[in-house]
């Protein structure tokens, strides 16, 4: 781990992302603490912690606790996350935009370039759909959550609140381009570890009260191990299928021949399917929780986190969008298309369509597997709060992201290791030191993963 971080400082260019990542996830958290004018937060506070199940309780969870605080960050990243899956899904269904993301660096732009539209679209939207629930939020003798309801309210909410999220999604970018990547990522892992502290101070309220023995926050903690532990070996796990290119001869010299693999991942979705399904089940605890009817607290009740129906509603709703994100992302026809254009086969199987038929057998195996592995992570900690009663609340959707955006992210540094060096080893008499240079920076690499 020493020999990894010492590696990362001894690169001034490395180092110089690592820092500007820090700085900007800084400002984010900086940005948090930054109130928005016209409402009550103490009761708005209250609120939340009394509805911590609906939409309310996920947008806090992602946001780091800036829409408890009424934060001008309290959309955060997430109207770009949303406007970024809108338009790839319309670049799978809509030619035009299909065909402008094959033009390259400027197809990209005009991509981006739209999803920058949609993000300011999307939060004025949500902002507008913050602004009057709260206005119809009332907390009894507390009072009422926004102290001067009107447009005039509405209007400033939307206002404050595009151009924070839009901020933040400078903030991504920037990190994206100027940092270590995985800028939007970064952002909402930086909100969800924020609250770890907290966390963790609760945990050690209950043992020092009394409410929880040493010997049980011992096991919790060795269950948190064991759960990161498996979800780290899962999101590394793949499927390789083996891929031979044939011998092609031009001239006296010899092309192809080697033999290489397509990896498929167990996890091929990634948190979507999670955030997806977990949105769909909070909406109708969030309306029981503005609106007060006997019809709409019947459906909350039945669709409470905890109960049969929300749990066996939640992993139906898990597979379903792992399948469906899929398919929508990933197509076994074109992978075989371009193997056989480029004279690569799958030994034992014939090009072209026996090929995408075996590919598809087989996402679908691991689409399968990894689906339950998605509801198992999240059912979890449900499960072990309302049959067992074990303060198990460090699972779910937000540690699949920290997991698995840390991967990522240590993944992305180490190949940045790799290529520098490899860069700055190459001059006269470098190469001789580039192996040896390239094995230790793999074992430190190693010793941290």
């Amino acid at each position: 781990m020493n020999r990894w971080f010492s590696a990362i400082m001894s690169m001034p260019e490395l180092r110089n992302r690592v820092l500007y990542t820090f700085g900007m996830l800084a400002v984010f958290r900086l940005g948090v603490h930054i109130p928005s004018p016209g409402v009550d937060r103490q009761v708005l506070g209250e609120f939340i912690s009394k509805n911590r199940d609906t939409m309310f309780g996920m947008y806090d969870m992602f946001s780091g606790g800036a829409l408890e605080q009424f934060s001008v960050f309290v959309l955060g990243i997430m109207p770009y996350i949303t406007a970024s899956i809108i338009i790839q899904l319309l670049t799978v269904v809509l030619p035009p935009l299909e065909r402008l993301s094959k033009e390259g660096q400027q197809g990209k732009g005009k991509i981006t370039q739209y999803t920058r539209y949609a993000t300011i679209a999307i939060a004025l939207a949500q902002s507008f759909a913050i602004s009057v629930s709260l206005e119809q939020m009332n907390m009894g003798a507390t009072g009422d959550v926004v102290i001067n309801p009107g447009w005039e309210f509405r209007l400033l909410t939307m206002i404050t609140m595009t151009a924070g999220s839009c901020f933040v999604m400078w903030i991504g970018e920037q990190i994206s381009e100027r940092g270590i990547g995985n800028g939007s990522s970064l952002i909402i892992t930086a909100g969800i570890v924020s609250g770890l502290p907290s966390g963790a101070m609760g945990l050690f309220q209950k043992v020092r009260i009394g409410e929880l023995n040493l010997l049980g926050a011992t096991l919790l903690v060795g269950l948190v191990i064991l759960v990161i532990g498996a979800i780290v070996w899962i999101e590394r796990g793949q499927r390789r299928i083996p891929i031979q290119y044939a011998k092609r001869v031009v001239g006296r010299r010899v092309y192809g021949g080697q033999t290489t693999h397509l990896p498929l991942k167990v996890n091929t979705t990634g948190v979507i399917p999670p955030i997806f399904a977990s949105s769909v089940l909070m909406a109708p605890a969030t309306l029981g929780a503005m609106w007060q009817n006997p019809a709409v607290a019947a459906v909350t009740g039945a669709f409470a986190p905890g109960a049969w129906l929300y749990n066996y509603t939640y992993v139906a709703l898990i597979v379903f969008f792992a399948y469906f994100y899929t398919a929508m992302m990933f197509n076994p026809v074109d992978v075989a298309d371009n193997l056989k254009k480029h004279g690569g086969y799958i030994p034992g199987i014939r090009p072209g369509k026996q090929t995408a038929e075996y590919i598809d057998r087989l996402l679908t195996r691991l689409t399968c597997a990894g689906a339950i592995y998605l509801a198992a992570v999240c059912i979890l900690p449900t499960v072990l709060i309302t049959e067992y009663g074990v303060p198990f609340h460090f699972g779910g959707t937000g540690l699949l992201i920290v997991v698995g955006v840390s991967l990522d992210t240590v993944a992305q540094v180490e190949a940045q290791l790799l290529t520098r060096h490899y860069d700055g080893l190459q001059g006269p008499g470098g190469g001789g030191r580039v192996a040896g240079r390239r094995r230790m920076l793999l074992g430190g690499a190693q010793e941290a993963g």
